[in-house]
């Protein structure tokens, strides 16, 4: 109603306000996220220990409890922890107070985790830290397929090759691709042949230890070349790690391929994709809570190509859901009922009052009135 008032008493302040707030919003609403959902400054830290082997009641008591002591003790406005045990994996959430730094979070949350790892069951790893945000949501999945590729294959193929190059695209993250296998070298030990040869697994564990082991070669310089020195302690391929001597008997050198299958396998797989009827990989891309939606998914599409172009030509990746369809759909229906109402209201004041100079004014208004909302929502975030 203002900016109608202002437009009849006023004219000339009114037109030099209005070419004011046309010239600035295409400014603010390009620097301004466009999303359905505003920021939710609720910062969220997940902590995951791993320690293969140990059932989860053991991992509760001897991992999971004593890490939630430390952090609150060490962590400063922590407003509540989550913690989820499994056999062999802890995680835990720790939700921080709405606006706490999470860079002061993150080097006390660390600090406490290399303190206790001394004080955990011995040979486990440091922790890994994720961050995340309220506002950090699914909106884009991938679902990444190949024409004769194993599920192995598949994994390696987006968890190494793929995922790489879509995660520098601003705002967006991308956890580990879900589905598929990982790919693991596996040696299944023949007991018949060892127990003939007078070998105990702890033998060939011992071997394949002291066989496998990186050590700095350096160079050598002969004449004006200076060449690079690879040792021979480590095995390159399947067939070199099945030539592993393990040890003699009666003069004759057993291998480990006499005793043992060395094979490229899989780990147990506790997650399938299926997609179109066939096993596949699904990738998730979740974006950065300040961060926009439509630009995000547009820098991964943009970036899908060349990352493509890097694998097996075989290999298809089919986006099966995009939230950006949703924004962008609830963003031109904004605009659409906005110029509607706009035509209607213009409409009815040059038919009841019939005259132009109002329904000119009332043409302009509206939309100038979704401007400057535009701009101080921008302005206050």
């Amino acid at each position: 109603m203002w900016i109608v008032k202002l437009a009849l008493n006023r004219p000339y302040t009114f037109i030099v306000l209005a070419l004011l707030i046309l010239l600035l919003s295409p400014v603010i609403i390009l620097r301004t996220p466009t999303d359905i959902f505003p920021n939710i400054n609720i910062p969220v830290i997940s902590v995951g220990w791993t320690y293969t082997g140990l059932n989860p009641e053991e991992m509760e008591g001897r991992l999971t409890t004593p890490y939630e002591k430390a952090i609150t003790t060490l962590v400063d406005n922590v407003e509540h922890t989550e913690s989820t045990t499994y056999n062999g994996v802890s995680v835990t959430k720790i939700y921080l107070q709405p606006g706490s730094s999470l860079d002061t979070a993150n080097a006390q949350i660390t600090a406490a985790s290399q303190f206790l790892v001394k004080q955990l069951p011995p040979g486990i790893l440091p922790p890994q830290i994720i961050n995340f945000s309220a506002s950090s949501v699914p909106i884009l999945q991938l679902g990444v397929s190949g024409t004769g590729m194993t599920e192995q294959a598949l994994n390696d193929t987006a968890a190494n090759f793929i995922r790489p190059q879509l995660i520098t695209v601003p705002g967006a993250q991308l956890p580990l691709p879900y589905g598929g296998k990982q790919r693991q070298v596996l040696i299944g030990m023949d007991q018949a042949a060892m127990q003939a040869r007078g070998i105990a697994p702890i033998d060939l564990l011992n071997a394949v230890a002291l066989e496998n082991v990186v050590t700095p070669s350096g160079t050598v310089k002969i004449g004006p070349t200076e060449y690079d020195v690879r040792t021979n302690g480590t095995p390159r391929t399947i067939e070199e790690l099945g030539n592993i001597p393990i040890k003699q008997v009666n003069g004759t050198t057993i291998y480990l391929h006499d005793i043992a299958s060395v094979s490229d396998g899989f780990t147990v797989q506790t997650n399938i994709v299926r997609q179109d009827g066939h096993r596949g990989v699904l990738i998730t891309v979740l974006k950065n809570g300040n961060a926009s939606t439509l630009d995000v998914v547009k820098g991964i599409r943009d970036r899908l190509p060349r990352a493509l172009s890097t694998v097996n030509p075989n290999v298809h990746v089919t986006a099966l859901a995009d939230q950006s369809v949703f924004v962008r759909a609830a963003v031109q229906g904004v605009i659409r009922e906005g110029i509607i109402a706009a035509a209607l209201t213009a409409l009815m004041i040059l038919l009841f009052l019939g005259s132009w100079r109002s329904t000119l004014i009332i043409a302009v208004s509206i939309p100038l009135s979704i401007l400057t909302s535009v701009i101080v929502l921008s302005l206050i975030g």
